[in-house]
């Protein structure tokens, strides 16, 4: 790991338990308008599960304790009962096609939460996905954290374990496929400084509503990994941060749709290699090494483990003079 990249880490981690609600709230009301928060969770065909997360944190971030002041899910035309069941628990629920209606929408994740900014008002917006199961208000409150108590932090995500449930088995580690496969890979290749996120795709983050503004949204399933490279360009890795939250159970996807997900991911990063021209894979725009994070069973804490990535190649076999000398005619 890059010096600048293993220095972030440790500085720039914590865990949810590190600040404690009452003092969110305080550092809330001494931020005033800058401490407003929205939170965000674009939904397609959700209904099984955003009616939970939407009472959750109404209960227990705006009735209980003040920490969020506006929730909105914003429908992206689903089929189901899901706009219906976010707005029985409690949600201001806005369909995707009525925000900016003179731009016809295009279909993806990062469509709705590009128009989201403007259905919301809060100073910081908080997105949270709405297939999440078992939710604990820890992932707002987590992260919205040192938004409200570190002036420098524009961006903060999640980082939890990923459990993969299929067909009543549970691989402990086996959830975030695309994570593993393509982005990490890419971003420790291509933006070593940010090695250090344990979930650079994660759907649970929160930012300074100053920096969203000022940053272009992939409208499908790169949108995560482009906003993260973004901030990284336009904020400076100091300004990033991530909060453990614990475990996130979720809906997973087939083999089709992650392989789909992937060749999304990948063009969102050929495009920001292009944009600043750097698709030659030369020396000093490409590092060698692959960090990659388990959870330590007894600290608790996320461990990270490099790996050399080798790539040497042979040359054909026709220019070896050996081989030349045996096989090819005279």
């Amino acid at each position: 790991m890059l010096p600048e990249a293993a220095s972030w880490l440790r500085r720039r981690s914590w865990s949810a338990a590190d600040r404690p609600v009452r003092t969110l709230l305080e550092a809330k009301r001494v931020a005033g308008r800058a401490g407003t928060v929205s939170v965000v969770l674009p939904a397609l065909d959700e209904e099984a599960t955003v009616g939970d997360i939407v009472r959750t944190i109404r209960r227990e971030l705006m009735e209980r304790l003040p920490l969020v002041d506006e929730l909105v899910v914003v429908d992206s035309g689903s089929v189901d009962g899901t706009a219906a069941a976010a707005a029985a628990a409690g949600a201001r629920v806005v369909h995707r096609d009525d925000i900016l209606p003179r731009l016809p929408a295009a279909p993806g994740k990062g469509e709705v939460l590009w128009r989201s900014l403007l259905a919301t008002s809060g100073e910081i917006v908080c997105f949270v996905d709405a297939d999440l199961r078992e939710f604990d208000p820890a992932f707002v409150s987590g992260i919205v954290g040192p938004l409200l108590t570190e002036p420098g932090i524009q961006l903060v995500k999640a980082m939890y374990d990923r459990p993969l449930e299929t067909d009543g088995a549970i691989v402990p580690a086996g959830g975030g496929r695309v994570t593993e496969l393509v982005a990490r890979p890419l971003l420790n290749l291509h933006w070593p400084e940010l090695a250090g996120f344990v979930q650079p795709l994660g759907g649970e983050y929160a930012a300074r509503r100053s920096l969203l503004e000022r940053l272009p949204f992939p409208t499908g399933y790169g949108v995560e990994l482009g906003l993260l490279v973004d901030a990284l360009e336009t904020a400076g890795l100091d300004a990033l941060a991530q909060v453990d939250v614990g475990v996130r159970h979720h809906r997973h996807q087939d083999g089709q749709a992650l392989g789909r997900m992937a060749a999304t991911i990948y063009r969102t990063a050929l495009e920001r290699l292009d944009r600043a021209h750097r698709l030659k894979a030369s020396a000093d725009l490409l590092h060698p090494w692959l960090t990659q994070f388990t959870r330590d069973p007894d600290t608790r804490a996320f461990t990270a483990h490099t790996h050399p990535v080798t790539a040497v190649e042979r040359p054909p076999m026709h220019t070896v003079p050996e081989y030349v000398n045996r096989h090819l005619p005279r």
